[in-house]
């Protein structure tokens, strides 16, 4: 029997495995940290490259840690939900910030003038949303719930999930019974969670099913029993989101997320799009209003402003705040939003789609808004180069703007556009753990037209 090989860790991919190089190509272990020495498995051997998984650590990095969660692994059937769990969350974040930086010079050829220090919050209990996967497997004896098992689109078999808030993780074997009881069990897909507040501050669990059939009258009373034993509430959605209505077809569930140091709140319908961490999501809306710093004569544009989650707290400081968003419904409770924090006077919405933002409509902005100083962007992973284009064609630009990234890659290629196109500064750049214990990075990078560096944060 061949020997498993013994390799030397160098680093961390966008993964989180660990990298080395042995017979001469790169190999991505998983289970594996930076300075550990381990022997490993090959899972799969390309020509440039092979993938492979620790299967005996021979010298422990200083950083690793017991996995907080029993599904958490490399064995058959483990969860595939977090991929970091066996490194410190400091570590976590380091790593992070180095994926970061490594993504800006390597696909931008940028480097940040400063390096913004690191927002991070609770490492557990931290996801206030979540798709959890339903699957019914006659020969596990039921349903499934929970997320995908590591590399698989089988459902991890699990009877609890950390990362979920304490009340809603325990009642994965909860929902496992309620779902395998029900006659369309073959026909739900999946539970959409969302997590929100009340109007006396109070906690409301929300969970979506999706169903491809028509539920009985015995499977209704089923789920409103179990919601009113475990006090959450349940929506069901036949088709698309806009589906999506209350079980008892009483009034639609309104969920609240306060952002208190703005005196904010921002309603939402469980479907709509909302940050999963509550807590690093009022730092992160903090620091952007704190590093554009509007002045009350100022006016600032807010692109993919969703439900306002930047353009309200940007009203309470600036003259006027104009949130622009493809999504009608988000727009629609944005504005009401604003009407409802008192905040209707200082800010406009526009429904656009900023995919298709045309090189000219940044002046056809400014001419129509007086003049735009100031620029929040918080686009979904594709990025925003059609915007960012348009800003580099500018004869007027802002004098800032701060972009929010929920991927390294599409970050780094709109900032090169803004600096190597039209001589923007990257005055500086850092990421914030939105999802600890996953190799998901979000960031933050302010950019400025050349030449501003004086008031530079």
């Amino acid at each position: 029997m061949t020997e498993l090989p013994i390799v030397e860790i160098e680093s961390l991919d966008p993964e989180g495995r660990g990298v080395t190089r042995h017979s001469g190509k790169v190999v991505f272990v998983e289970g594996a940290l930076p300075g550990e020495r381990v022997r490993i498995e090959s899972l799969r051997a390309k020509p440039k490259y092979e993938t492979a998984r620790a299967v005996e650590i021979l010298r422990a990095s200083s950083q690793r840690v017991t996995p907080g969660c029993p599904h958490f692994g490399l064995h058959a059937g483990a969860c595939g939900g977090c991929s970091m769990q066996h490194l410190a969350p400091v570590a976590q974040v380091a790593v992070k910030q180095r994926i970061l930086e490594d993504a800006l010079w390597h696909i931008g050829r940028v480097r940040p003038q400063l390096l913004l220090r690191p927002i991070a919050g609770p490492t557990w209990g931290y996801r206030h949303r979540a798709r959890l996967s339903v699957r019914y497997v006659a020969k596990k004896g039921g349903v499934l719930v929970g997320f995908h098992e590591r590399r698989s689109s089988y459902v991890a078999d699990m009877h609890e999930c950390p990362v979920l808030p304490p009340r809603v993780g325990k009642l994965i074997p909860g929902l496992r019974t309620l779902f395998g009881g029900l006659s369309i069990r073959a026909a739900l897909p999946q539970a959409e969670l969302a997590i929100g507040h009340d109007d006396a501050g109070g906690e409301r669990i929300v969970l979506v099913a999706r169903v491809l059939q028509k539920p009985t009258a015995e499977d209704l009373a089923r789920i409103e029993a179990f919601a009113l034993a475990h006090a959450v509430e349940f929506w069901l959605q036949p088709g698309g989101p806009d589906t999506a209505h209350p079980m008892l077809n009483g009034t639609p569930t309104t969920l609240q997320l306060a952002l208190p140091e703005h005196s904010v709140i921002l309603p939402f319908a469980p479907t709509d799009f909302t940050q999963v961490n509550h807590r690093v999501n009022e730092v992160l809306v903090r620091r952007v209003v704190r590093l554009l710093d509007p002045r009350p004569d100022d006016r600032v544009v807010d692109f993919f402003c969703g439900l306002g989650n930047f353009t309200l707290p940007l009203a309470r400081r600036a003259g006027r705040v104009l949130g622009i968003e493809g999504n009608a419904a988000l727009l629609e409770r944005a504005a009401g939003a604003a009407a409802a924090n008192g905040l209707a006077g200082r800010t406009l919405f526009s429904r656009r789609d900023l995919f298709e933002f045309a090189p000219g409509d940044w002046s056809e902005l400014t001419r129509s808004m007086g003049g735009i100083g100031l620029v929040a962007l918080d686009p979904p992973r594709e990025g925003a180069i059609a915007v960012v284009q348009s800003l580099a064609a500018a004869t007027q630009p802002p004098r800032r703007l701060v972009y929010v990234s929920c991927n390294p890659a599409t970050l780094a290629r709109d900032c090169a556009i803004l600096h190597h196109d039209a001589g923007w500064d990257l005055c500086a750049a850092g990421v914030l753990n939105m999802f600890p214990h996953t190799s998901h990075v979000e960031s933050i990078a302010v950019l400025e037209p050349g030449g501003r560096r004086s008031d530079s944060p």
